[in-house]
């Protein structure tokens, strides 16, 4: 494949869609039409160049974000010149479970095109990677696709882009037909037909005047167009209203300035596996999203005092590129995806890790195609491509020149919302297993990995997920693993204060032991941990004190009522007695244990739990059965916001209840609604239902 031209001629989009809307086989037919590729893959038989790995060809869908690149020419209709473009493609992920690969995509990507199935429209993964890209601020275009299955509809999609994803739907073609009988479209902005021949695979299609039966349907569709772009563009304001001619020049320059200025989203027609309007999406990639130049410049701040710091796309700037991506490969290791915002990244060029103040060198500079690599000798500005030999570089940090660093702006991770406890088949595993996660959580930072309990927590982004990386252990790292339902890790308090004395004698044939101290237990502020003080007057030895407090710190992590560790408790050493021959410091740390258990116990214990963060965005209809639906999970509703036709529901439910919560909401919504939780504090479970707790805790 050549290098991208000038800056000018580069395009970096996504694709992105609900799951089952043909992203993966759009891009397909875009690889084949565009020469990377010799044939069709499709994702019914497994063949799909982009769904490479093996649990996505199983299950048919896509899993991580795949990267590629292409060039296309598009013909200026005045001129007769082609210019060439270079594109970096990103096919992301329809299952909500992967949103992390939308999100760091659209971090890097300057434009999208949004793909929506002709039968079902706009549906809820759809909506939830447009309000990502509203956050990003990146421009779209529309592929209303499946035009050719039964019960296509695309003004109906049309209207929901309209009214659900509150967006200015402009449309440039009329479709010939729809369902079996689909086979082309009428341009509105060249008018004209155009029809694909099926025995080249759509490789070939021929441009025809508009037939008389959809003439009259295509000027006033046409008129439609013009009154929508002339809406959000001045200069084809004054000629409509002046009745003078508008040259298909003009609707393409005010379409491009509106989509990049995002007040229009340009709409083609087509069916991806019918081979039908592919290359009109490309052209529309091309002249409606955005280069690198138009995006402008790129803004961090500096790592040492935090100033303000941008970058321009060019060449001459100093280097500045974001990670956005990490690929463990067998072969090769390491491999970081990279977005140059500006300079020119040299293979075996020595580096900053500004984000993490570390110096880095490059070993080869690789352009990926899914997962093949083409191994190239630089990236310039604006291009996208993939380092190996990084060695401490992760997702989201910022490689530069060191001599004038800079630290761009981070990726936003969202937080876990499903755990699961893993448990190896064997204790030879058990190692095995800790180094697989680290490999697998280094590529997917919406993966946590928790050992710090008996159990090993695996905390993703839904079921799915998390059943992709059990599977993942087993087929990539040879670890078997038992995936079970996590117990909620529950902390322990007091409720009163209490002063308590606990002595320590013992006498036996040779050294005896004696200890008698005095604590105080108070609760303090919630999330506090267990903290000590010595309020004793009199001096101790310093090795009598630390082994007190080893004592205190040891009893807390073994609670009264369930044995879980203590938290919200200050401890004070009151006053100690000592003895000049038996007081030693195991006699001190075992009073002191002793001691604290005892005042535990008179000082009315509490058992907490985990109360979590929950927000909740959830179309407007379906508002009362989830808010239901968590009052039955203990919740409190600490308010409701409307937002662009759904409501955010912000309530506080206790973890315990919130297992499986994914799946029911999605049931419940009919997969429309999404959510994100985080621990918000540790609350007294109601004594109603203490005893409950504690007894499944301990049957545990």
């Amino acid at each position: 494949m050549t290098e991208p031209g000038a800056i000018e001629q580069i395009r970096n989009l996504g694709i992105m869609a609900h799951i089952d809307a043909g992203k993966t086989t759009t891009t397909e037919r875009i690889l084949y039409y565009s020469g990377v590729s010799r044939r069709m893959g499709e994702v019914h038989d497994g063949s799909s160049v982009m769904d490479w790995m093996q649990q996505e060809q199983e299950r048919g869908i896509s899993i991580t974000a795949a990267s590629t690149s292409f060039h296309w020419k598009v013909k200026d209709e005045e001129s007769g010149n082609a210019t060439e473009h270079h594109c970096n493609l990103i096919d992301t992920p329809g299952h909500i479970d992967f949103t992390v690969e939308v999100e760091r995509s659209l971090r890097v990507l300057d434009g999208a095109v949004a793909i929506f199935c002709a039968v079902s429209g706009v549906e809820p993964q759809s909506e939830t990677v447009w309000r990502q890209a509203d956050r990003h601020g990146i421009p779209r275009i529309a592929f209303v696709n499946k035009c050719d299955r039964p019960g296509a509809d695309p003004n109906h999609v049309i209207e929901q882009i309209r009214t659900r994803l509150n967006a200015n739907p402009i449309v440039l073609q009329l479709p010939h037909k729809l369902e079996a009988e689909f086979n082309g479209i009428v341009d509105l902005v060249h008018f004209r037909s155009r029809f694909w021949d099926k025995s080249s695979l759509g490789q070939t299609f021929e441009d025809t005047e508009v037939p008389e039966d959809l003439r009259e349907e295509a000027l006033l569709a046409r008129n439609i167009m013009l009154e929508a772009i002339a809406e959000v563009d001045d200069s084809v304001m004054e000629k409509y209203l002046a009745e003078s001619e508008i040259s298909p020049g003009d609707i393409v320059s005010a379409l491009r300035r509106a989509t990049l200025a995002m007040r229009a989203v340009p709409v083609i027609m087509g069916a991806a596996l019918k081979n039908v309007g592919v290359q009109n999406l490309l052209d529309a990639i091309v002249t409606y999203l955005p280069s690198p130049t138009d995006v402008g410049p790129a803004k961090g701040h500096h790592p040492a005092n935090q100033a303000s710091e941008s970058r321009q796309p060019s060449d001459e700037e100093p280097l500045a590129a974001l990670a956005f991506k990490i690929m463990n490969d067998p072969k090769v290791g390491l491999v970081t995806y990279l977005r140059v915002y500006s300079g020119v990244l040299r293979s075996t060029s020595n580096l900053l890790n500004a984000t993490k103040n570390k110096n880095e060198k490059v070993g080869r500079l690789v352009r990926m195609h899914a997962s093949y690599r083409e191994e190239i000798k630089e990236l310039r500005a604006g291009d996208i491509g993939a380092a190996v030999g990084l060695r401490v570089t992760t997702t989201g940090d910022t490689i530069c020149d060191a001599a004038a660093p800079i630290v761009l702006e981070h990726i936003r991770i969202p937080a876990p919302v499903a755990t699961v406890a893993l448990e190896p088949e064997t204790e030879a595993d058990h190692e095995i297993l800790r180094a697989a996660l680290e490999a697998i959580a280094a590529e997917d930072p919406s993966l946590t990995v928790d050992t710090k309990t008996f159990q090993t927590l695996l905390r993703g982004m839904g079921e799915l997920h998390l059943e992709i990386v059990v599977d993942r252990l087993a087929r990539e790292f040879g670890v078997k693993a038992r995936a079970g339902r996590p117990r909620v890790e529950y902390r322990e308090s007091v409720q009163q204060p209490i002063e308590h004395r606990y002595l320590l004698k013992r006498s036996t044939a040779g050294a005896g032991q004696f200890a008698d101290l005095t604590l105080r237990l108070e609760p303090v502020a919630s999330g506090a941990a267990v903290e000590f003080t010595n309020a004793c007057p009199s001096d101790l030895p310093k090795s009598l004190l630390t082994a007190i407090e080893a004592g205190v710190h040891e009893a807390s992590q073994l609670g009264v009522i369930a044995a879980f560790p203590m938290m919200n408790l200050k401890v004070s050493l009151l006053a100690v007695e000592m003895h000049p021959v038996d007081s030693t410091e195991t006699a001190f740390k075992i009073a002191a244990l002793r001691c604290f258990h005892e005042a535990v116990a008179k000082a009315t214990p509490v058992l907490l739990e985990p109360l979590m963060e929950v927000e909740v965005v959830v179309p407007d209809e379906h508002v009362g059965d989830v808010v239901g639906d968590l009052h039955a999970r203990r919740g409190k509703i600490a308010g409701i916001e409307g937002r662009h036709g759904v409501q955010v529901i912000a309530c506080l439910v206790p973890l315990s209840k919130m297992f499986g919560y994914s799946t029911d909401l999605r049931s419940r919504t009919h997969g429309r609604a999404t959510y994100s939780m985080q621990l918000n504090k540790y609350s007294e479970v109601p004594a109603g239902i203490r005893d409950e707790v504690v007894a499944r805790v301990r049957g545990a």
